[in-house]
């Protein structure tokens, strides 16, 4: 059987956007919800001669830059312990 999903309005640069979410997703979406809005709020002060479209692509831009920062801090810690493996087996072998 397939999961409920719940109907929710968020807000995000004065504008509504209706969601269907599943319900142990509702306070982790109000609280990322949150962070967008009050990074849109710092480009608003920030850029004062900008319009909503360019402080909603700012607003992305780093939020896309964090995620990829850490998308590639995994990989290398991924690398990291292979790296490791690889050196004890090389150690295991010489040790024999």
């Amino acid at each position: 059987m397939s999961e409920e999903l719940k109907n929710m309005q968020v807000m995000i640069g004065g504008r509504s956007y209706p969601l269907r979410v599943k319900p142990q997703d509702v306070e982790a979406i109000k609280g990322v919800v949150l962070q967008i809005n009050e990074k849109f709020s710092d480009f608003q002060l920030t850029y004062v001669n900008k319009d909503k479209q360019d402080w909603l692509a700012m607003t992305l831009l780093t939020y896309a830059v964090e995620n990829h920062k850490l998308h590639n801090s995994e990989s290398s810690a991924e690398n990291i312990g292979d790296r490791i493996d690889q050196l004890h087996s090389m150690l295991d072998d010489v040790l024999k």
